[in-house]
């Protein structure tokens, strides 16, 4: 699925996808592109098209790594 990135200020992003469009917040849950598990977003960098995210909820045993994903394979919540 293709999503089409536009900028907007603070740490948010505005993505759009088949289903419309829906603005990503720092702190906000989102699906992957090809998972049905839920993740939070921590942090947006909208001039490199990146983010940060983890598994949500945090794994009681030692939290949920922080990994960096394209902005085009983030979509909102199922």
């Amino acid at each position: 699925m293709l999503n089409v990135t536009q900028a907007s200020s603070h740490q948010s992003c505005l993505i759009k996808d088949a289903s419309g469009s829906t603005i990503i917040h720092q702190g906000d849950c989102v699906n992957l592109d090809q998972d049905k598990n839920t993740y939070q977003v921590i942090g947006v960098d909208r001039d490199h098209d990146r983010c940060w995210v983890r598994r949500w909820p945090i794994e009681p045993q030692g939290g949920s790594p922080v990994f960096e994903i394209s902005l085009q394979r983030i979509r909102a919540l199922d």
